[in-house]
């Protein structure tokens, strides 16, 4: 793999799992070898069977991390040697963002903080959409 020879890669992101802030082929991330064990809020890149997947860590344990997209509302669990890139900034409409800037880490707490709110609007959404289904109000 390009990451693993050059110590660096950049690509356009595929998938919608980490919009916002990542925004399916349109941005470029820009990862590293890890150099470390990960930390809480760290986007990294790993191997889930023969796909790549581009998530943040939710939880540190001793061998392994809880990851979920930001996209997304399940954890899942991550070994250590599955881990093969960590996210060093992106760029969009040409601008360049570093990951150890104060508002990117702002982003980073405050979207995993209000989790629990986003799946409390989700699930009332859902809910309320099958109530007007039922009484005919939506198809």
């Amino acid at each position: 793999m390009l990451l693993a020879r050059d110590g660096q890669l950049v690509y356009k992101t595929k998938g919608v799992s980490m919009e916002p802030m990542l925004r399916q082929n349109r941005d470029l991330v820009i990862l590293q070898v890890p150099d470390s064990r990960l930390h809480k809020y760290d986007v990294a890149l790993y191997r889930r069977g023969a796909s790549y997947v581009l998530h943040r860590v939710i939880r540190v344990r001793k061998d392994y991390y809880l990851f979920r997209g930001d996209n997304t509302y399940a954890l899942e669990r991550v070994p250590d040697e599955a881990v093969i890139g960590l996210l060093t900034g992106f760029q969009r409409n040409g601008r360049q963002y570093s990951v150890t800037s104060r508002a990117y880490r702002a982003y980073a707490r405050l979207w995993t903080f209000i989790y629990p709110l986003r799946i409390l609007v989700i699930r009332a959404h859902s809910r309320l959409y099958a109530i007007a289904r039922r009484i005919g109000l939506r198809r």
